[in-house]
């Protein structure tokens, strides 16, 4: 066998190989510049790593004259655990004062199958089947999947009163330029079933899929809009507490996902 086709061999093994280690998302701080209707922000992500999985935390605030209109904050905060081929929710946490929104604290017990918390005054509890996501895990799930070269075209998102089916697709790719970079990017769409809202996330695999821009329509019109500004690795990082030591991640890691090869 001479050497050209040693190579290909070589080649034709790797690709041919299935990963036995799945990938890992790599703890970092990252900024936007955000645009929400006529007002301008900032918005301000942060991924570290816990005992039992990640903690991100994705806040949003008013910048330069925009100020005048809101003093208000956005801060959303999400644990997530690994499981076999994703991650799935564990706490979920959300204040909103800039629209004056109730305050929401939400725990997916997978020991009992229930999501259950309070939204405002209002206590909430919805059954949980299969592997279900909150607004800010989605995001995390979606990168590890690409990050892990898996598809799926459904999943489950938590949505106050009630589950929810979102439908994702990939829509393309493109050359991206912000403030941080110009970047080569894969488009990933998601909507939820019965919403007019769509969300669309412009992924770069040197970051491992984390979005550089991220747009959400309305009825076909940009009503927000997220460019990223800056992006920091925090792999050295130590663990950080969870804000619910008592929340279950139950002790089966099996998904329930449809999948779609």
């Amino acid at each position: 066998m001479n050497r050209s086709m040693r190579r290909f061999v070589t080649l034709l093994i790797v690709l041919t190989t299935p990963a036995t280690v799945a990938a890992q998302l790599t703890p970092h701080k990252a900024e936007y510049e955000v645009r929400i209707s006529i007002v301008s922000g900032q918005l301000n992500t942060e991924l570290r790593r816990t005992e039992d999985g990640y903690k991100a935390t994705h806040v949003v605030k008013a910048t330069g004259l925009s100020k005048i209109l809101t003093d208000g904050v956005m801060m959303v905060t999400s644990e997530f655990s690994p499981v076999e081929d994703g991650v799935r929710a564990v706490t979920y946490h959300t204040v909103d004062t800039v629209r004056n929104e109730p305050e929401a604290k939400i725990t997916f017990d997978w020991a009992s199958n229930v999501a259950r918390g309070t939204v405002g005054d209002e206590p909430v509890e919805l059954p949980l089947e299969g592997i279900s996501h909150d607004a800010v895990s989605i995001q995390y799930e979606l990168m590890d999947d690409l990050l892990n070269k898996r598809y799926s075209d459904t999943y489950v998102l938590f949505d106050i009163e009630k589950m929810r089916v979102a439908h994702v697709r990939i829509i393309g790719r493109k050359s991206v330029k912000t403030a941080a970079g110009e970047y080569d990017v894969v488009g990933i769409q998601h909507q939820k079933e019965g919403s007019s809202r769509v969300t669309t996330l412009w992924c770069a695999p040197e970051l491992d899929y984390l979005p550089v821009l991220i747009e959400q329509h309305r009825k076909d019109k940009l009503n927000f809009r997220a460019s990223l500004t800056s992006y920091e690795p925090l792999e050295d990082a130590p663990l950080v507490p969870t804000e619910s030591a008592t929340a279950s991640t139950g002790a089966n890691g099996s998904s329930e996902r449809w999948k779609s090869h």
